[in-house]
């Protein structure tokens, strides 16, 4: 049986060594200046930790305990390095690191900190303010201007329904109260069938086509979808207002730090010799690399209940 496959999963290991051991010979000091990165908060059998050893294992995913206090966890990644170090002294006294096996596993997690905090470079040295804003100006020439209309619609089953529902309207009775008491659409009857400010094309062909012919304050004949009989009453008319820089600067942050990631790599792949030995010619790797998602776009509003 190998060593990787008695293996026991990361979160367990740290939750069962912080939580239930208790080793003994050990000598904890609580540092003063809990800021500095260099100062000792605790010895094990005279290994040191300091802040920057919790600033570090502070980002292991497996040690995240979301529904904890900053000082429990905290508490809890103190010990577990405790147990960490005392565990690699151990082991390094019993030669684990002089196995084949150990020297690989050491060699691919050494890689993949490298490629991570590579990429973490090229990330910071990609998102800036200057590159956000230049990117922010350009998707805003390329955004046409589009027509939003705000409506309230009253949904029924029959038409018949919907002709005695005009009929009360024509009477005088108020939209939003009928809306209330008779529409079918659970999602706007509460608001009194308010169906918010939407563009065409994100409702259903009749229904957009007669609620972007109305004029605010007009309403409209009963009119057929695949969802049954609405009435229509237009209260707004606008166009789609375009996101501030602020508003959109995480979803561009985001695009932006991809492109980073995704280019870095490409470039590496380009500029590098490759070769598979266990395929077939037509299966190697070729320099093509996921694009870029497409720039962000206006973010949509939600989409109105039909």
């Amino acid at each position: 049986m190998t060593v990787r496959s008695t293996s026991i999963r990361r979160q367990g290991l740290a939750l069962a060594l912080a939580a239930v051991f208790a080793i003994p010979a050990l000598h904890v000091a609580i540092a003063q200046d809990a800021a500095d990165p260099t100062a000792v908060v605790a010895r094990a059998n005279g290994i040191e930790i300091t802040e920057a050893d919790i600033a570090i294992a502070a980002e292991d995913p497996s040690l995240a305990l979301p529904d904890m206090g900053e000082e429990q966890r905290r508490g809890i990644i103190i010990g577990y390095l405790i147990d960490l170090k005392l565990g690699a002294q151990a082991a390094a006294e019993a030669q684990v690191s002089e196995t084949e096996d150990f020297q690989r596993r050491l060699g691919y997690f050494r890689d993949k900190l490298l490629l991570d905090d590579y990429l973490q470079q090229r990330v910071e040295a990609a998102v800036t303010d200057e590159a956000a804003r230049a990117l922010y100006d350009e998707t805003l020439a390329a955004v046409e201007p589009e027509d939003e209309v705000r409506a309230r619609h009253i949904l029924v089953a029959e038409e018949a329904e919907a002709n005695a529902i005009v009929e009360r309207l024509e009477a005088g009775e108020d939209f939003a109260a009928i809306a209330a008491e008779a529409s079918q659409d659970p999602g706007s009857r509460t608001q009194g069938g308010d169906l918010g400010f939407f563009t065409r094309e994100r409702m259903v062909a009749p229904f957009a086509e007669k609620a972007f012919e109305l004029e605010p304050g007009q309403t409209s004949e009963p009119v057929q979808t695949q969802f049954g009989w609405h009435i229509i009453r237009v209260e707004e008319r606008r166009e789609r207002p375009i996101p501030g820089f602020d508003e959109m600067r995480p979803q561009i942050d985001s695009y932006l730090a991809r492109r980073a990631q995704q280019e870095t790599i490409l470039t590496l792949r380009q500029e590098a010799e490759i070769e598979r030995l266990d395929a077939p010619a037509d299966d190697a790797p070729t320099d093509d690399a996921p694009a870029a998602d497409d720039a962000p776009e206006a973010p949509e509003q939600p989409a109105a209940p039909q």
